[in-house]
């Protein structure tokens, strides 16, 4: 169904010519391949983050209120995505491809009604991009990070990543400022 899902960090809002940049990619690919993207949380996940800090939620909450921020994401990337819709599962992923869209998912109700991983801050938005991609059976997942975030020796996914990731997905992790990588990444994928 999916060629490559693309999960864009929602920490790139901060670098708006990257932000720019990467979405005029994904977009110019979007044309010849079936991509799907996934949203990070970004500041709404902060905003989250922000609140458990102060008022310590339990782990349940927290963890919906996160993907529900990845939710507001998936708007905004598909108001800036040419030709883009917001889609919440896998039937309509495939109405998108139909009808020659390209899918940003808003994965609250899909990972509702699944409810496959651990509700932790361990686990982010690039986990979450790495079980729906094993879910569609993408030959690669593409995680962009922000400019910068590739010469940190640790840390660039999350503690859960590597136990959601299925066998067999392909896995690029490029930074936003390298933005021919983002296009190999994205459109050699067969």
């Amino acid at each position: 169904m999916v060629d490559v899902v693309v999960k864009v960090g929602g920490a790139l809002l901060a670098h708006g010519r990257h932000f720019d940049a990467v979405l005029a990619t994904i977009g110019d690919v979007a044309r010849d391949r079936r991509l799907l993207v996934v949203p990070g949380g970004g500041p709404f996940a902060d905003a989250v983050r922000t609140v458990d800090r102060r008022i310590a939620l339990s782990d349940d909450a927290a963890h919906w209120m996160a993907v529900l921020a990845m939710d507001q994401y998936a708007h905004l990337l598909a108001d800036r995505l040419a030709d883009a819709v917001v889609v919440a599962d896998r039937p309509s992923i495939g109405a998108a491809f139909e009808h020659k869209k390209l899918p940003v998912l808003a994965p609250f109700r899909w990972m509702r009604d699944a409810d496959p991983l651990p509700h932790s801050w361990d686990v982010t938005s690039d986990s979450i991009a790495a079980w729906v991609a094993g879910m569609l059976d993408a030959k690669r997942l593409v995680v962009v990070k922000p400019p910068g975030a590739l010469r940190a020796a640790t840390g660039l996914v999350d503690a859960s990543f590597s136990d959601t990731l299925p066998a067999g997905i392909e896995v690029v992790i490029v930074g936003a400022e390298q933005r021919d990588d983002l296009r190999r990444a994205l459109d050699s994928a067969r």
